[in-house]
């Protein structure tokens, strides 16, 4: 395990210390747990693809078939995927009383699976599904296991129609309560640990900027560089599947 020791002692005592500690999550707290990112070379889920053909509401509409096609390896590695070290980690400082809520950009749902009770799925999940015709809503599970073994898009068992995960494609706006809980989340925050997140996907990316304005500390853990890292009152070029357990055991030998 490498990473700077200084700068563990400076979080730890950050979250000590910390009234509103809140967790702004990306695609990199969920790598370990063999979901890939979406821009990292030879793994990035962007590589090969147009986004805006495959993963675009309009696209969506167009030609589902292509998402399809297209989200086939990400959703069979979700539904094998377990949370990591890191999900389970935030999920103690919540018990803990430390960590009062995860922002989260991502759809798998490990959060949750890990135990956080307060998390908010910017994104969207694929816990449930919508109807593209009737708008009927439908537990996701099951349409994912039988897409998984037929290959072939879910349509509505009411209408006939093309169904869609409850995820948020290019184009389709945020879950509208989802980004408001966490506008308010930033803005109650006295710090803020952003972990495996390049801060690049707007709107989500301002929620930092936010949480900068109400006078938060920001503590980045994150394996590459963000334009916030000058901002930050720790940053940690560190696996955060390593660092995070070792900030909780740390965390729970003082308490």
């Amino acid at each position: 395990m490498v990473y700077d020791v200084v700068a563990v002692d400076r979080v730890v005592e950050l979250l000590r210390t910390a009234r509103h500690a809140i967790a702004f999550t990306g695609a990199g707290i969920s790598t370990p747990s063999g979901i890939p990112d979406f821009r990292s070379p030879n793994s990035g889920l962007w590589e090969n693809v147009n986004p805006l053909e495959v993963a675009s509401i309009f696209g969506f509409r167009q030609n589902p078939r292509a998402f399809y096609d297209w989200v086939y390896p990400l959703v069979h590695l979700t539904m094998l995927a377990q949370p990591n070290p890191a999900h389970l980690a935030l999920a103690r400082l919540e018990s803990m009383g430390i960590l009062k809520a995860i922002i989260t950009q991502n759809i798998d749902m490990l959060h949750t699976r890990a135990g956080s009770q307060v998390v908010h799925e910017l994104h969207g999940h694929m816990r449930e599904a919508t109807c593209t015709h009737c708008f009927r809503v439908f537990p996701g599970e099951a349409l994912i296991r039988k897409f998984l073994e037929d290959h072939i898009p879910p349509r509505c068992p009411q209408c006939g129609h093309i169904v869609k995960p409850n995820v948020i494609l290019y184009g389709e706006q945020l879950p509208y309560r989802e980004m408001q809980a966490s506008r308010e989340a930033a803005g109650s925050a006295d710090l803020m640990v952003i972990v495996g997140s390049s801060l690049e996907v707007a709107p989500a990316s301002d929620l930092p900027l936010i949480a900068l304005r109400a006078r938060a500390r920001l503590v980045i853990i994150n394996l590459s560089s963000t334009h916030l890292d000058s901002r930050a009152a720790v940053h940690l070029t560190a696996d955060a599947a390593e660092v995070l357990p070792e900030i909780v055991r740390r965390l729970e030998g003082i308490a």
